[in-house]
């Protein structure tokens, strides 16, 4: 039984409010699809060929989030969470990495370790933003992009592997909607 609240978003609000609160939505409804889970539930494969799982969607947001609000809009070196490099090679939004990091899972990953990573993420990427306005910019690849622009990117990445995470999730227990 999924138990993770999800506030919808305000139907008036000003830009900034519409913006992180459709951000907030789209990353509790994550946190939906993966809550109550095993890890082996987690490390379920979609279906071949792809090995595409909710414990790999989880740990790719948390790149995601550290790409976007350290490295691009902090313009942090900032290493890899996952895969080739974690740890070590410090990364800037200069180079993007891998778009698919943190997809692949370790065998000895979990799903509570790859929660707790992402969610660190997610605070650490709020203390980032909280006092900069929508035109604040980073640096990607050498060009300028506003933290509006950000939080646009975000609500789509979000979204779109919050489909994928739809159908896993259905195949894994058959829990649906939301």
């Amino acid at each position: 039984m999924v138990t993770t609240e999800r506030a919808i978003p305000p139907l008036t609000a000003d830009e900034r409010t519409t913006l992180e609160s459709w951000l907030d939505f789209q990353r509790a409804t994550l946190a939906r699809k993966v809550d109550g889970l095993t890890d082996e539930q987690a490390r379920e494969p979609a279906a071949p060929p792809s090995a595409l799982s909710l414990l790999g969607l989880v740990q790719h947001m948390g790149e995601v989030e550290r790409q976007w609000f350290r490295r691009v809009l902090q313009r942090e070196a900032a290493p890899p969470l996952y895969g080739p490099g974690a740890g070590a090679e410090a990364r800037t939004a200069e180079d993007l990495g891998d778009a698919n990091a943190g997809l692949a899972v370790a065998p000895d990953a979990s799903l509570a370790g790859a929660v707790t990573v992402w969610q660190e993420e997610i605070a650490r990427a709020r203390a980032a933003y909280a006092p900069l306005s929508l035109n604040a910019v980073g640096a990607v690849q050498g060009r300028e992009v506003s933290l509006r622009w950000i939080f646009l990117h975000m609500i789509e990445e979000y979204a779109r592997h919050n489909g994928h995470a739809d159908l896993l999730r259905e195949r894994t227990d058959g829990e649906t909607g939301y």
